[in-house]
């Protein structure tokens, strides 16, 4: 092997942690994975996915989030009335103890309401988890492509 090989291999070694750990945050017993968007091309509101697992032996919950992008950012989810999908705001997300929680389409999610400016494919942004017992946790989210169903992270 000859010296440019070894810097290349040395280079792979010390990014490849880096660019794991991006997209994974952790809070005590709580590992954040993969927080992202879909893009818009207007500041309607957007909305946010992540999938918050919990290793420890007692629950959490999900009760707000705040950046600096939005006015507000809500949780909401789902649910079906007469046969039509409406989104409607909830208090809190559980994380049981052991488990996990998923935000996803058509599912619970983050509601980024009044926008600042569009959600971009590419860009990441901001945004603090709050929870009842892990506290204040901030994330980054990356903006995925405007059709997206999950991260391509």
């Amino acid at each position: 092997m000859n010296r440019r090989h070894l810097l290349l291999i040395a280079a792979a070694c010390t990014l490849a942690p880096l660019a794991a750990a991006a997209h994974e945050f952790k809070a005590g017993d709580l590992v954040i994975h993969h927080p992202w968007a879909r893009a818009g091309a207007q500041t309607r509101p957007g909305a946010g996915y992540v999938v918050i697992e919990n290793h420890g032996a007692a629950a959490d919950r999900l009760t707000g989030a705040e950046s600096r992008i939005a006015e507000m950012v809500e949780l909401h989810t789902h649910v079906m009335e007469n046969g039509v999908a409406k989104m409607t705001q909830v208090e809190a997300i559980d994380v049981p103890a052991g488990g996990k929680a998923e935000l996803k389409p058509h599912g619970f999610h983050l509601m980024l309401m009044g926008l600042k400016q569009p959600l971009a494919e590419g860009d990441t942004f901001p945004v603090t988890l709050v929870f009842e017992r892990a506290g204040k946790v901030e994330v980054t989210f990356v903006t995925e492509a405007a059709g997206a169903t999950e991260s391509a992270h």
